[in-house]
């Protein structure tokens, strides 16, 4: 499947008074075609060359550029990944998408980059939660990208480390995500945007990813502000692509496993390569290992440790919004925990000594209590620890850092008892209610499904603040406003809670948080530990 259709038609007139820009927008690889009123929207652009037959697992190569009017009024295909998710698939996938409310190229407004989430290894942007049309309502350019997946994205081996010229392999849908943005920076004022105005948004994978690529030497000054929604694993065990990490195996060697013949593996099929790789593993026992399709320290791309960078000072020092879900490990806390044995169970082997201690601070009384204590661990150590630690990082060096909570249970969570579930936030901040970033019938669990008594006026409220805070951040680097009085993180480690009520609050969680935070330092420090001049 194309990208676009491409079809040659008479230049229009570049702009149009009454309704934005007009319809054909020149770019630097040709003219794009859009569709829209008040708000035009240019989809399946692509920002890279196809990275099919010698180019796949290659960085991110030019466009070809085109002769005509590239039609774009379609989202791209899906890159590759496990079957979540209904629509076409291809690896000829590296595409973004822009809405503009702009009537003309002069009008300067700020950007917002959105990078969708997935674990790395499954989700697009042609999600329909992720429709960037009511944030373009609010005066931004809204632009969402695809990028590698799964083994496509983030696939370590020695023969790709060889022809690299950089020796290191195995960040590549990190370096779409740069080759994305410098195409903003080339492309995104034709759409009526600021290239020095840029923030990059995400969450989950996404989150983690805006939060890499404050790290990223090659995507420094391509954007401005961050916001980074419910990142996961920040200040965890990531493994090296050459050395033996946290006792997890070298990416190279886990990529080895596949083959040692690069042009052997480059013939295969995309479905062949997708059935080497076997299903997604966000958390489990080959993730726990490494042997996972995720980004690593190179010493290029990803310089060190992140936590490291983050602890000596190695990152953007940008404007930042991060926070989190107050329930974010009811989707991702693996087989639920019924009773105190296992709870028990689940906290000596993620703690070893320190169970008690951790379960004195999950408290669980009865077996009833014990699936609420497991979920918060496991939510806790994967999102919010590490999200402190970034927020504590950069408030060092920025005023302008801003942490939140996101303590909404709509009808769904209730429903289907996940509360305020990881994700469910999105569609708040786009302003698409009713929708969910899991579609309206996941089958994730027998009961989900978004209907009409899903969300009501608290939440289409809610939905305009968050949707309004995101945008005037984006503009000015402070989300104050009406109806949000939001202190900076500060000293005091003050956040929003953005629920039934939207309220100011101070030192979220502190002491659990304190412990897990503790207790991940103490697993960088005497596990295998990294060391400076080995990523180097």
């Amino acid at each position: 499947m194309k990208l676009s259709i491409v079809v040659t038609l008479f230049l229009a007139p570049a702009f149009a008074a009454t309704s934005g820009l007009e319809t054909i927008v020149k770019i630097d690889s040709g003219l794009v075609s859009g569709s829209g009123t008040s708000v035009r929207s240019y989809k399946g652009i692509p920002y890279a060359a196809p990275p099919i037959g010698e180019l796949r697992w290659k960085a991110p190569q030019p466009v070809k550029p085109w002769k005509g009017i590239r039609v774009s009024k379609e989202y791209s295909p899906m890159c590759p990944q496990f079957q979540f998710f209904p629509g076409a698939q291809s690896e000829d996938c590296l595409a973004l998408n822009v809405w503009t409310p702009a009537k003309s190229s002069a009008e300067k407004l700020p950007v917002m980059v959105w990078i969708h989430g997935g674990g790395f290894v499954i989700g697009a942007s042609s999600q329909s939660v992720y429709d960037g049309e009511p944030l373009a309502t609010q005066g931004v350019v809204v632009v969402s990208i695809n990028y590698r997946l799964g083994i496509f994205g983030f696939f370590s081996h020695p023969g790709l480390s060889q022809e690299s010229g950089q020796g290191v392999s195995g960040n590549q849908g990190i370096l779409d995500m740069v080759a994305a943005l410098q195409w903003v920076q080339r492309n995104v004022s034709a759409f009526g945007g600021d290239p020095k105005n840029v923030t990059i948004f995400g969450e989950s994978a996404g989150g983690t990813a805006v939060c890499l690529l404050m790290v990223v030497p090659q995507a420094q000054g391509l954007f401005q502000k961050v916001i980074s929604e419910s990142a996961a694993w920040m200040f965890g065990p990531f493994s090296h692509i050459k050395e033996t990490w946290y006792s997890h195996m070298p990416a190279e060697k886990f990529g080895e496993s596949h083959g040692k013949d690069i042009a052997a593996l480059r013939s295969k099929t995309t479905a062949e390569i997708l059935k080497l790789a076997g299903g997604p593993d966000m958390g489990g026992e080959k993730f726990d290992r490494g042997e996972s399709y995720m980004p690593v320290v190179d010493g290029v791309v990803i310089p060190d440790d992140p936590a490291r960078l983050f602890l000596e000072g190695k990152f953007a020092h940008v404007p930042l919004i991060a926070g989190t879900n107050a329930d974010e490990g009811t989707l991702l806390g693996g087989p639920p925990v019924h009773n105190l044995a296992a709870l028990r169970k689940q906290a000596t082997k993620m703690f070893g000594a320190q169970a008690d201690e951790a379960l004195a601070l999950y408290p669980a009384a009865t077996d009833a209590d014990a699936w609420d204590a497991a979920s918060h661990i496991v939510g806790d150590y994967t999102f919010l620890q590490g999200t402190r630690s970034v927020l504590r990082a950069e408030s060092k060096v920025n005023p302008k850092v801003f942490q939140y909570q996101f303590t909404r249970v709509n009808g769904v969570g209730s429903r289907i008892k996940w509360g305020a579930y990881h994700a469910s936030e999105i569609p708040y901040v786009f302003g698409t209610l009713p929708d969910s970033a899991y579609g309206t019938t996941a089958g994730l669990v027998g009961d989900f499904h978004v209907d009409a008594d899903s969300f009501n006026e608290t939440d289409a409220k809610l939905a305009k603040t968050m949707s309004a805070a995101w945008v005037r951040f984006a503009k000015t680097g402070d989300p104050n406003g009406p109806g949000v009085s939001w202190p900076a993180f500060g000293a005091k480690e003050n956040y929003m809670e953005f629920g039934d009520q939207v309220a100011a609050k101070t030192a979220l969680r502190k002491k659990p948080i304190d412990f897990l935070t503790e207790f991940a330092t103490s697993q960088r420090d005497h596990a295998t530990a990294p060391s400076t001049s080995a990523a180097r």
